[in-house]
């Protein structure tokens, strides 16, 4: 009987070979440019496939006679051919371009989306966490794009010279007043919020619109998944940290927590740290979400997250101890309106609370409190392929504190501030020519601490002669309040310090590489600049001037993507304490980044390696003439990270940085007999070990994250 069936088997088998016919031809547009990835199929069946590089196809089908072929391609008009099977010769398809719509133009510069859909750099959660350097973390992952640096005892953004406060953040298009972790001097931060709360991420290194304000160098704009469609619950444990987490799914509306404790005892008593450590690092935090969809086309996102983190180094004759409480919430509504126009109405709410007891001396408090309310209100509408507007306005309370108590002194000494500033912002995308579009937009700010309006113009122009190449140029102008540490101590007035962004790009993008050649120069003006004891005024200026270069493929194989990032930068500032315009102590002439990530499908695994590599970070030395005249040695990191697929609902998952061991030195500081001591972060490797598990999903990354 198996015989049978096994003849009977073959007999099937030949005769459905014998039916197949092989269907072939060739894509292009009408330039004859051949389209990769295009999608082709015979209508009413699921036979067809994609065009490789070449716009080539191949495929078979049990199909014959005469059949409707139809061929597709993103940007392009759909096609209809007939054809008559067996096939007599190749085909040629030509197929029309298609006019953008115009709200899906994004005209600005240095602008990277992950999981946006601008396959310019896509990056998702699991992304993020495949980063060698980034130990989950997005900021981290982000110091791995052109234009950025890294700053290994901070490990917050610093862009294109720029200091960390000009790169600000938002969560649904609101302002987050403190997106990291607090630690002491040598502890690098790390971003607050998790890879897997955000559906999109819209990194811009400059030249973003009018709509943001209070940034000199970049934006990181994040937007929150969707309502959930199931329930979730699951936990996590590392060597650093506990994590339990969940969704409850109903038919429009999900709630979700995420509760977790950060600990660095047993990683201080396994791997010995640069810093003595009298009380370990400690965070306990929350985060609730409710969202809700009310129709398609109008939903209420709310978010409410709290950190409490406590932290004690050894000082040289006293102990440290920090401790601060950080409270942020939103809630955003988006709807439609009659007539095409949308509406967008969002409100953001952030304390963040300091106290220091031991800052200075033994017996010392600091204290530093921090308040921020924002409100925002905004409207767009497409008019055709050729206009798109948005418009609105914006509002920011803050309220900033500082005090300081010593032993000898009667009472604490107190610096206060509180001001307004109200902003007014119309942006207009314009296509110009069927391949030219622009945008003109422009921003009005009025600060309650100054007197008359202050206007910021920002245009660019954008050439796309094809679907895979993008040409821009812009310019636009920038302004931000002085940190509260300086604005609280200015002599005159709270000028804000400026910044002026020329930009222009040049992009190649296929359905498997990207390139990216970008030139800057900012001129800033209006910095914070030291007058006196504890004294300063907007006089500080100062300059930034570089290129970033990004290529990244998966042509070598299609689990393998490797990624180049280079930057070159040369900036010099007259600020704060610096009595004469110098390279800025965090700043390094070359930036490279090299990394790869490979996926292992028989083991359900993923691999991914990082090296990092900067030149030497410049810093003062009293013993020479100058200031800034000397440069550490090269700064080089190897990272590696693996992660397995123990089960559908259990991710095994380590890493860990400068492997290697190298030796990295963040400058010099001199102490008051002029002897000299290294900077250096808190630990010259970072390792992490963590067991992802899912009780209620089917997805273990999904475990503790909405």
């Amino acid at each position: 009987m198996k015989q049978i069936l096994a003849i009977l088997l073959c007999i099937m088998t030949a005769g459905q070979a014998g039916a197949q016919h092989t269907v072939s031809g060739h894509v292009t547009d009408k330039h004859h440019t051949p389209l990769a990835g295009a999608n082709i199929f015979i209508e009413g069946t699921l036979d067809g496939c994609l065009t490789d590089s070449l716009g080539q196809f191949t495929f078979t089908t049990a199909q014959k006679g005469t059949l409707t072929l139809i061929a597709s391609s993103l940007g392009y008009g759909q096609r209809s051919t007939r054809i008559v099977l067996p096939q007599s010769h190749p085909l040629n398809l030509e197929l029309e371009e298609l006019a953008t719509p115009i709200d899906e133009v994004v005209v600005e510069g240095s602008r990277f989306g992950f999981g946006t859909g601008d396959e310019a750099g896509r990056m998702n959660a699991l992304d993020v966490v495949m980063t060698g350097c980034s130990n989950g973390d997005i900021i981290a992952a982000l110091q791995s794009l052109p234009g950025t640096q890294k700053v290994g005892e901070s490990g917050r953004l610093y862009v294109r010279g720029g200091e960390s406060s000009e790169c600000q953040t938002f969560i649904n298009g609101m302002h987050v007043l403190m997106p990291y972790t607090t630690t002491t001097d040598g502890s690098p931060s790390r971003g607050r919020f998790s890879p897997f709360l955000f559906k999109g991420i819209n990194f811009s290194l400059g030249g973003y619109g009018s709509e943001y304000g209070e940034a000199l160098s970049s934006v990181l704009p994040m937007t929150t998944t969707d309502v959930s469609t199931g329930d979730k619950l699951g936990f996590s444990v590392s060597d650093v940290e506990l994590n339990l987490g969940g969704t409850k799914a109903f038919r429009h509306n999900s709630v979700a927590f995420n509760a977790q404790y950060d600990d660095m005892g047993l990683y201080n008593a396994l791997f010995p740290s640069n810093i003595d450590w009298n009380r370990p690092y400690r965070r306990l935090s929350g985060e609730a979400q409710y969202k809700v969809d009310f129709s398609p086309s109008s939903s209420l996102r709310t978010y409410l997250g709290y950190d409490y983190t406590t932290v004690s180094p050894r000082q040289d004759d006293h102990n440290l101890y920090l401790r601060e409480h950080n409270l942020y919430a939103n809630a955003t509504f988006r709807t439609a309106l009659p007539n095409g126009w949308s509406l967008f109405a969002g409100m953001a709410n952030s304390t963040v609370n300091e106290q220091i007891d031991g800052a200075e001396t033994a017996a010392d408090r600091y204290g530093h409190r921090q308040n921020e309310l924002h409100m925002k209100v905004k409207s767009g509408k497409s008019f055709g392929s050729r206009l798109h507007l948005q418009m609105g306005v914006e509002q920011y309370f803050r309220k900033f504190n500082i005090s300081h108590n010593q032993p000898m002194m009667a009472q604490p000494a107190c610096l206060h501030l509180s001001y307004q500033l109200s902003a007014a912002f119309a942006e207009a995308q314009i296509r110009l020519l069927p391949k030219v579009y622009g945008s003109i937009s422009g921003r009005l700010e009025y600060p309650s601490y100054a007197h008359g309006i202050r206007l910021m113009p920002r245009m660019a122009l954008s050439y796309q002669p094809s679907r895979h190449l993008h040409c821009s140029l812009m310019y636009g102008r920038y302004a931000q309040t002085a940190e509260d540490q300086y604005a609280l101590r200015m002599a005159d007035k709270l000028e804000p310090a400026h910044a002026d962004h020329y930009i222009a790009g040049l992009e190649w993008l296929s359905i498997k590489t990207t390139f990216r050649l970008e030139g800057y120069y900012k001129h800033y003006s209006h910095l914070p600049l030291r007058i006196g004891p504890q004294l300063y005024a907007p006089a500080g200026y100062g300059f930034s001037r570089g290129v970033d270069v990004f290529f990244t493929s998966i042509m070598l194989r299609d689990n393998l993507q490797t990624t180049l990032s280079y930057s070159y930068n040369d900036s010099k500032r007259k600020y704060m304490d610096y009595t004469e315009a110098v390279t800025p102590h965090y700043a390094t002439l070359h930036n490279l980044s090299l990394s790869a990530k490979y996926g292992i499908d028989r083991l359900k695994s993923y691999l991914g390696i990082t090296e990092m590599i900067a030149s030497g970070r410049p810093y003062t030395d009293p013993t020479l003439p100058g200031q800034m005249n000397a440069h550490a040695p090269l700064s080089m990191s190897l990272s590696v990270n693996v992660s397995v697929l123990v089960s559908p609902k259990v991710i095994v998952y380590a890493s860990a940085t400068n492997i290697l061991g190298h030796n990295n030195i963040y400058g010099y500081s001199y102490t008051a007999d002029g002897s000299r001591r290294p900077r250096l972060a808190s630990y010259d490797r970072m390792f992490f070990i963590g067991i992802f598990v899912s009780l209620k999903n089917t997805k273990a990354y999904e475990i503790s994250n909405f």
